[in-house]
């Protein structure tokens, strides 16, 4: 799904009007002193009269602000769609707005009833991202960030490789970035980002948080990174902006007397912190997580550490692929070029048509959801962090177009499709992502398929369904390979070896989308009806 975004923009908070209980009547006899006292009254009233249409005037100085600047973003962002929606930074700032920022929105307008606006509302929200996509959203930019090292500057600043369109980020942003990290007790990235939000607040940039905020998640985050000379500078720092500040004050004393305490252990004497330098993307290394190929994986993403030797490419070739003679390929057959020699994985050029491609996303998109994986206990699909994407699964008896990929995958392939699974379609989006996986199941998951009845997954077939402007590879961490999506290809692997036994080597991963949008349809081809298509070897590993 392609997203557009829209300028930030600040919204008035206003008082709600003065309300007021009803009034006695009075009569002429009334005496002058309670009189006196309703002349007063009224000019009371009146002037909450003159606050009550300056909020008004206020408010709709507001919103006519929001239309004229929005109105000119729209009219930007629709005029080449393609380019603008390609930017992470744009998806972010919309999944932010539209749970943010619309609804400060809603509620200024809610103060002066307004029925379209309302009923617009009530009729659009439901397409709303929630706070969870916003989240979502941050922590794209985060996975972004990790994967090819930019640091929060590159970012904010919108200059990322691959895109002549920046768009930038606020201190604003910068801010509910490491917030959103904070609360996931994430604090290397909330360091990186509360750091980045003092950084253009120094700079002299207009915000709306107070600084004293950010110091205050910033110190505690560097505490929790374990620097505590660093931690005592900034919270130093948010005393002398605010000396009655709930928790400054305690942080500090607590800082100081476990720094003295340490350096005591050590015996070293205590010293003044050094002067606080700006905290840049390798001050503190990154927390290592469930994931042990890590490094290795996100190296191959930025194109670092592939293995492709001068050596190995002259094993390399190019050729005509007829599908053992099969009568559909022999007068157009298959251009197949290799992309790697042991494992063996091969790709094919044109193996589908701007038309089939169009087609197939044009069936898939309403069926779009989040993308799962099959619990290797239980044979039940279901989502996972480490796969994000959108995806959807369409039977041949849909549409001629999917009848016929079928087929020519079967063609292609030498292998019967009839026992594979459904053609897949996913999408990746802003930071969209499948970490290193098998599509095999092992031998402490004998129930991946049991409910299939087909056996493993002896190969996949994948397509690419749209070239990607930075990130967006398939890689391999076993063998450090790299490939990348090209429009209207597809790549082959087999996963199980002649035996039967799974090849580890395919471990395989997509990487992070880092600008544009990934489109794939893969067929995952099963054991069962391939026996006399790819006989059993004479060894384990044939």
């Amino acid at each position: 799904r392609r997203l557009f975004v829209l300028v930030l923009t600040d919204v008035l908070s206003l008082s709600s009007p003065v309300s007021y209980s009803t009034w006695p009547f009075f009569s002429f006899n009334f005496p002058l002193g309670q009189m006196t006292d309703l002349i007063y009254t009224e000019k009371e009233l009146v002037q909450s009269l003159k606050e009550y249409i300056q909020a008004e005037e206020s408010k709709l100085a507001a919103v006519k602000s929001w239309a004229n600047k929005l109105d000119v973003l729209t009219r930007a962002s629709t005029s080449d769609p393609e380019v603008y929606l390609a930017h992470p930074v744009n998806a972010y700032k919309l999944m932010k707005r539209l749970n943010t920022e619309w609804s400060e929105l809603e509620s200024l307008v809610l103060q002066d009833p307004s029925d379209g606006f309302i009923s617009n509302m009530t009729v659009h929200r439901q397409y709303f991202p929630d706070e969870e996509d916003e989240k979502g959203a941050a922590k794209a930019l985060m996975r972004l960030q990790d994967t090819y090292k930019l640091d929060s500057e590159s970012f904010s600043k919108g200059k990322l490789p691959g895109m002549h369109h920046n768009a930038v980020l606020t201190v604003d942003d910068c801010y509910d970035m490491g917030k959103t990290a904070y609360n996931e007790a994430d604090y290397y990235h909330a360091v990186l980002w509360m750091q980045q939000a003092l950084r253009q607040m120094d700079a002299g940039e207009e915000h709306v948080v107070s600084k004293a905020d950010v110091l205050d998640y910033l110190s505690y985050s560097v505490y929790q990174m374990g620097d505590l000379p660093r931690a005592i500078e900034l919270t130093r720092r948010l005393v002398a902006i605010d000396s009655s500040h709930q928790r400054a004050g305690g942080n500090l004393r607590y800082f100081e007397n476990l720094l003295s305490k340490q350096l005591k252990e050590l015996n070293q004497e205590v010293q003044e912190p050094a002067t606080e330098e700006p905290i840049q993307l390798g001050t503190y290394k990154r927390p290592k997580d469930y994931l042990p190929e890590r490094e290795i994986y996100e190296g191959l993403c930025r194109g670092e550490g592939v293995k492709m030797t001068s050596e190995r490419r002259s094993r390399l070739y190019c050729r005509y692929h007829d599908g053992n003679r099969n009568p559909r390929l022999l007068l157009q057959p298959m251009k197949e070029e290799d992309e790697w020699d042991s494992p063996h994985i091969v790709r094919y050029l044109n193996a589908l048509s701007d038309s089939e491609i169009e087609k197939i996303k044009e069936l898939a998109k309403p069926r779009l959801a989040r993308a799962t994986v099959r619990d290797p206990k239980t044979g039940v699909l279901t989502t996972a962090n480490y796969r994000v994407s959108k995806s959807a699964w369409l039977e041949g008896e849909e549409d001629p177009v999917i009848e016929r990929v079928n087929q020519r995958i079967e063609d292609i392939t030498g292998l019967t499709t009839q026992t594979a699974e459904l053609l897949q379609i996913a999408n990746y989006g802003v930071g969209g992502q499948y970490e290193p996986h098998f599509d095999f199941s092992r031998k402490d998951e004998p129930d991946a398929f049991k409910t299939l009845g087909t056996g493993n997954r002896v190969a996949t077939f994948l397509n690419y369904m749209s070239d990607v402007e930075a990130g967006g590879a398939t890689v391999f961490p076993d063998f450090g390979a790299a490939i990348y999506p090209k429009k209207g290809t597809a790549v082959f692997w087999y996963n199980l070896f002649r035996s039967g036994e799974g090849d580890y080597r395919t471990r395989h991963a997509a990487c992070p989308v880092l600008v544009g949008c990934k489109w794939v349809s893969n067929k995952w081809i099963h054991e069962r009806g391939q026996e006399f298509r790819r006989p059993c070897g004479l060894t384990e590993v044939d």
